[in-house]
């Protein structure tokens, strides 16, 4: 097979083709950067370590506070390091029953909890979340690590460029960020770098910056047979933007994609997403800020007016202290407001106390806070309920997507835990099966609570309409499977149900045991019958003995 000649002039040729879908978001993300996140993007590497340019749309704190408790409320509600936030399973394969089997997916669930509380990565999630909400997108870059299996990186946005597959699925990052000469010499080696790095090394200006590149996107020389580097399923490079050589930092291969990409809805064929809380909640947070710069403006008119006077008291200092004082000029004339203002600043307060709202209620922050808020209101648990269920509702299409990219996580540790051989042995009747991941958090709890309150309302219905008018309709109840999927709805461990076929079993043996005890009784009766009229010499337990029912 002819190797793909693969060299510093191609992948400058499809960081070109990148820019094309990247330029034509860049100007929205910056726009949402200069109202939600001013310090998280990075549109030019080399602007790493320098002081960031001080902001001045931001006027007020309501969409930073919002994007905070956004991120919070994601954080404790989808990934909480304090609860099991998902579970393992085997792909079409029954656990019921199965206790072999549902040990071993427990004990897949703890080695990953162990790894990501070892990790950074319960320390990233926050900014991620950050980044979904406001931007629409991010991306996290996933490596091995000796002592914790998984280290994460956060890429900032305006760092990098994607692509996507036919599928949909982002393939491609070409990401673009800023290195110290040391770093460089000591994770590609000396007959790697550049002369320039050499250079900076040997005069001890190790923290020099160069700027770098990295591409990943799939490899174009894959062979699922081979085991070199450069035949993996990706191909990934490093080189120096600036550097006149040929040459590449590193050239090897992935066998999983290594980024997480978590992104809210995309529109058809578009590279990047077109909507999320931040692009929703951009108008009223523009209309916000002009709207307090101008009640600040109408508060200052009225507390600190523009004064006239007589030319005479020009050089005059006027004093501001409650018992000021100023002189008149000869004519007995003194200082007084150009014009009075009585701005209708109520109204004011009350449009922008609604603008703020709005903004909160586009990052979700009513439903994180629910619970808190309806109390305030007095409203009863039916109405909670309801609220709950509408909120999580608007709030299911974001976190599927989140899913997702949790997803792409949990498999590449399972990847890398198959690589180091950590995984416990499965058992024989599960070896080749896939593996799925459940996800059971708050949020994903508060999701499958729609379902309960629909399942309660339909048993107690049911009950009801059999009490009132038709025994029989009790018979439309399978018990067992109503019980089975309000057990998985309310993520009650499987260790606590007692299987179907087990209930089966019990039930039968408690009838035959009613049976029997009924046929005892029946026999006693029989023998008082017979010594009583028959007269015959024979006890009940000898009877029962001769019956084989003792």
């Amino acid at each position: 097979m002819k190797q793909t000649k693969y060299s510093k002039k191609y992948f400058n040729s499809r960081r070109a083709e990148l820019e094309v879908a990247y330029n034509a978001i860049k100007g929205d993300w910056q726009d949402l950067a200069d109202y939600f996140l001013p310090r998280s993007v990075r549109f030019l590497a080399r602007t790493a370590n320098k002081t960031p340019v001080k902001n001045r749309k931001i006027k007020d704190s309501t969409p930073l506070l919002a994007v905070r408790n956004f991120s919070s409320g994601m954080m404790s509600g989808a990934t909480s390091p304090a609860t099991n936030w998902f579970k393992v399973r085997v792909r079409n394969y029954g656990h019921e029953g199965n206790y072999p089997v549902k040990k071993w997916c427990n004990a897949v669930e703890t080695l990953f909890r162990d790894i990501f509380n070892s990790s950074n990565l319960y320390r990233i999630l926050p900014s991620v979340y950050k980044q979904i909400g406001v931007f629409g997108i991010s991306v996290l870059g996933m490596m091995n690590d000796e002592t914790s299996v998984l280290r994460c990186q956060l890429l900032p946005i305006g760092s990098y460029r994607i692509a996507k597959n036919s599928k949909g699925e982002v393939d491609t990052i070409c990401r673009v960020y800023m290195e110290t000469a040391k770093n460089l010499y000591d994770k590609f080696g000396e007959e790697n770098v550049s002369k320039e790095v050499l250079s900076a090394i040997e005069s001890n200006r190790y923290e020099e910056l160069f700027e770098i590149v990295h591409f990943v996107e799939p490899n174009k020389d894959f062979l699922p047979s081979s085991v070199w580097a450069e035949n993996k399923k990706y191909v990934s490079v490093y080189y120096e933007w600036a550097s006149t050589e040929e040459k590449f930092l590193s050239k090897s291969g992935f066998d999983k994609f290594p980024y997480a990409v978590f992104e809210s809805e995309v529109n058809g064929e578009d590279v990047y997403p077109c909507e999320c809380p931040g692009v929703n909640a951009l108008p009223d947070v523009k209309q916000l800020m002009s709207m307090v710069i101008d009640e600040g403006k109408a508060v200052k008119k009225m507390i600190s007016p523009t004064y006239k006077g007589p030319a005479s008291l020009k050089n005059k200092k006027m004093i501001d202290a409650p018992a000021a004082f100023i002189e008149e000029d000869e004519n007995g004339r003194g200082l007084s407001p150009i014009y009075e203002v009585n701005p209708r600043v109520l109204e004011v307060d009350s449009i922008i106390e609604k603008l703020k709202q709005s903004i909160k209620e586009i990052f979700y922050n009513d439903l994180f806070a629910m619970i808190l808020n309806t109390a305030e209101r007095s409203r009863t648990a039916t109405e909670v309920n309801e609220l709950k269920e509408e909120k999580m509702v608007l709030l299911s299409p974001l976190l599927q997507q989140i899913h997702n990219g949790l997803n792409h996580i949990i498999d590449w540790v399972f990847e890398e835990c198959i690589r180091l051989d950590i995984l416990p042995e499965p058992p024989q009747e599960i070896m080749g099966s896939n593996m799925d991941i459940e996800f059971v958090s708050t949020l994903a709890q508060a999701q499958k609570a729609v379902k309960i309150s629909a399942m309660e309302r339909f048993t107690t219905f049911t009950i009801n309409l059999a009490q009132s008018l038709d025994p029989s309709l009790k018979n439309k109840l399978n018990a067992n499977k109503i019980v089975d999927d309000y057990a998985d709805f309310a993520n009650i461990s499987p260790e606590q149900i007692v299987p179907t076929s087990e209930v089966e079993k019990r039930k039968k043996k408690e009838e035959d045991a009613q049976n029997q005890k009924q046929m005892i009784e029946q026999v006693k009766n029989s023998t008082e019958i017979i010594k009583n009229i028959a007269g015959v010499d024979s006890y009940g337990s000898d009877l029962m003995a001769r019956l084989g029912l003792t």
